[in-house]
Formats: structure tokens, sequence, C-alpha cells
């Protein structure tokens, strides 16, 4: 079996291997293997992994909680008259994850890029979003907030996933799921602070607080964010993305995708759904997303750690026919608020956990023999396998707006119970669907169609 690239013994390959002529490559002397921290424990693996949790719950919490801005964006000015250019928040997080492949690809060439990124990052978000409070028009909003900003999350973020698999190898499916976690942390908080903020003070301080607070909370933790092992010439073949293009894969992308359409709905509507169906208050329609996020935190680490001793497609399978019975049974039939709050914790709990488990399919891409023999794809990069994967979410996030916009409409007029006799009838059922759908990896499992 070959070993995944960024174990003990890519250290060794390091420390023994590549004394080559510095006079001719840039590379990093020859190290002793012994001051190469160990993976799995330590202090130095832990605090890595703080500062990760802490960089990805930042980096993707302001796009999910972009919601909140739209809200206030639509109704005050100077982009009221204008709010209707204004994508929604799944757009500009499926920019991030569509661009991860490229931006990962190139700090896989280029190692030394990828010890600076994560500062470059935080200071291009912190950036973007000053930039945004000077926003006067919808186009510069979405360029700052929205494309800049997702730019400059990509480049603090993509480092985290890559040094994470050179720190972690027994744990690797735990430590995803706990950096993943903080997202929904994030989640659970930021909506909650910005409605004050914006309610307060408006957009363009509420803006400059964000900046603050993202420098204030990441600079202090970006040192500990770094490669375990010393960076050196590329010794991966990143754009060798073969592995692409394998039966087992490609299954696994076509559910992925699958899953995306349908997961970023609830977020969307689900404060919505509350407040005009249910007649829930305030904080009651926004306490719906504060327990789906905190659900999903939960979620996530329990899902890594369940990855790392079971098969991949047993661990979707548990993510997606767990969300799909909670949506149609849970959702489709709530007629009362805390009903719908027992709904959006059990959706995240097990939706949200479902990227937790991609650690497994990192894994088996990387040493499944019958899998490089046959499609010849034996440097695979674990890292680079995680960012088609994340490409793929993308395209469902990206789409996923769109199709919400499609769903609920005033077109359906079927006479039943629950959130089935609502508008938000299709939303239930497609969300519910395509969760269900894409649990059918551990099918093809069973019948052989995927290792």
């Amino acid at each position: 079996m070959r070993t995944p690239l960024g174990t003990d013994e890519e250290a060794t390959i390091y420390s023994e291997n590549l004394a080559i002529d510095n006079d001719k490559h840039d590379l990093v002397k020859k190290t002793d293997a012994g001051t190469i921290h160990p993976q799995d424990t330590g202090l130095h693996a832990w605090l890595f992994l703080a500062g990760s949790f802490l960089i990805e719950g930042l980096a993707l919490g302001f796009p999910g909680a972009y919601g909140v801005f739209q809200d206030y964006y639509r109704t005050h000015p100077p982009f009221q008259t204008s709010s209707r250019l204004l994508p929604t928040s799944n757009f500009f997080q499926g920019i991030m994850y569509l661009g991860m492949p490229v931006t990962m690809g190139i700090q896989r060439l280029c190692p030394r890029l990828s010890v600076w990124s994560p500062l470059a990052g935080i200071l291009v978000m912190a950036g973007a979003l000053l930039g945004a409070s000077l926003a006067t028009t919808a186009p510069q909003l979405i360029g700052t907030q929205g494309v800049l900003f997702a730019v400059g999350s990509s480049l603090a973020y993509c480092p985290c996933i890559a040094f994470l698999n050179e720190w972690f190898d027994r744990r690797k499916g735990l430590a995803y799921g706990v950096m993943w976690a903080g997202t929904g942390l994030s989640g659970s908080v930021l909506p909650f602070a910005l409605q004050h903020l914006l309610g307060r003070h408006g957009h363009a301080l509420t803006l400059r607080v964000c900046a603050a607070t993202l420098l204030v909370a990441t600079l202090p933790v970006v040192y500990f964010v770094k490669p375990r092992l010393p960076p050196t010439a590329a010794l991966h073949h990143p754009f060798n993305l073969r592995f692409a293009l394998t039966q087992t894969f490609l299954l696994h992308q076509v559910a992925n995708v699958c899953q995306a359409l349908g997961f970023f709905l609830p977020s969307i509507f689900l404060p919505t759904y509350a407040r005009s169906v249910l007649g829930a208050g305030g904080v009651a329609s926004a306490s719906t997303i504060l327990l789906l996020n905190l659900a999903s935190a939960v979620g996530c680490p329990v899902m890594g750690w369940l990855s790392d001793s079971h098969h991949v497609a047993r661990c979707l399978f548990i993510a997606t026919v767990g969300a799909a019975l909670a949506t149609v049974l849970l959702w489709g039939f709530a007629t009362t608020v805390p009903s719908l709050l027992i709904y959006c914790a059990f959706y995240g709990l097990f939706a949200g956990s479902y990227t937790s488990a991609w650690t497994g399919l990192m894994r088996q891409m990387t040493t499944d023999d019958a899998i490089s023999d046959r499609y010849a794809c034996k440097e695979t990069d674990p890292v680079m396998v995680l960012s088609v994967l994340a490409a793929g979410r993308g395209i469902g996030s990206v789409l996923s707006g769109p199709l919400s916009q499609a769903l609920v409409g005033d077109y359906w007029h079927v006479k039943t119970y629950g959130a089935y006799g609502t508008v938000y009838g299709p939303l239930v059922i497609f969300t519910g669907f395509t969760a269900a759908l894409s649990g059918i990896v551990l099918f093809w499992k069973h019948i052989g169609w995927i290792h």
C-alpha cells in the first residue's frame, strides 16, 4: 500500500534524499529529521489546529453570514434601489470553492508561497471589508465584499488544508472535522452580532469593525499555521488530476454535487419560513440558523472521527440519509417553531458533517493500489483530491441560488399538511431528494462500482 503524502516517510525524503544543489534550485537545506515535530500529537500540532480553526471559522464565517448584510442592503440606502443585483451568499462561497484547485495547485507547486499565504489572505480579507465599507454602488460591493474577500479567504484557507495533511495522519479525519467545526461555531455567533451592529451603527462602521475583529483574532495565531515539513521545491504533482477521471472519484463527485445542490437551501430559507409561515419573532427566526450551525460544529468532528475508521461510503450514507429523513419528516411536517428548531438541530448534525467524510476518500485515492494501477495515478496528492471535491461543492453552491428562486413560488397549490402545503413545499421535497440521492454511494459500493 502506498503512503499518503505528508507522512513521516516523506519527512525522511526531505531530510535524507533531497540534498540538491542549492546553486541551481532554491531549495531548503538538508534538514535533520529530529527537528520535525511529531504527527497527531504535541503542542505544535494542536496550536496549528487551533489557528486553523480560527482562520477557517472567519474566512468562511463572514461569507456564510452575508445574508444578514443582504437583508440590510435591501432595505437601507445606498444599495436599496440596486439590491436586486446582489447575489446570494452561496454565490460568493461558490467562488472560493471553485477556485480552490487552482489556488491549491499553485501553492503546492511553490511551497514557499504557501508559508506566507495565510497572512496574505488575512490582509486581503481585511482590505476587502474596509473597501466594502467605502462602497457606494452594488458592483463595488460585489467586487470587494464578494469577489476580493473570496480570493483572500481562499489564500488564507487553502494552506490550512494542505498543512493539516502533514500535521495529522492517524487522526486526520478528526482534525479536519475540528477545523471545519469553526464555520459552524462562527455561523452561530456572527449573524446575531452583525444584526446588532448593523441596526445600531450601519453597514460602513460594521464592516470596519469586522475588519478589525478579523485582524485581532487571526494575526496572533497565524504564526502557528505553518507546515510541519520544511518547504522545498515542488515534490508533488498538483495538476496531475488523473484521479478525477477514475470511476470511483467520478461517482463520488456526482453524489457530492447532488448533495451541494440542496444542502445550502435550508440555511437560506429557514428564517423566512419561520417568520412568514409559523409567525416566529426575530429571535426565534434567527435561532434556526443558530441551531443549524451549532449542530454542524458538533457533527463535523464526530463524522471526521468516524471517517478515520470506517469506509467513506458508509460515512457519507449516514450524513445524507440522516439529512434526508430529517428534511422530509421534520421540516415537511413542522407546524410549530419548536418542531422546526428540532429539525434545524438534526439537519445541521447530519448535513453539516458531510464534508468531514471527505478525508476517507482522500485516503482511499492515495493508498488504493487497485485504483492507481488501473488509472496510472500513483502520485495523487490527497490535498488536490479535497480541492477538486470542494470545486464540485462550489458548483452546487453557485447553482443553489437560482434554484432556490425557481423552487419557491406561487405556482405550488397543493393542499396538504405542514410545509408541503405552503410555497416552500417544492423546496423541502428537493432538499430531501438531493440528500437521499447523494447517499447512493453506499449502493454503488455494494455493487462494485466504487472501491
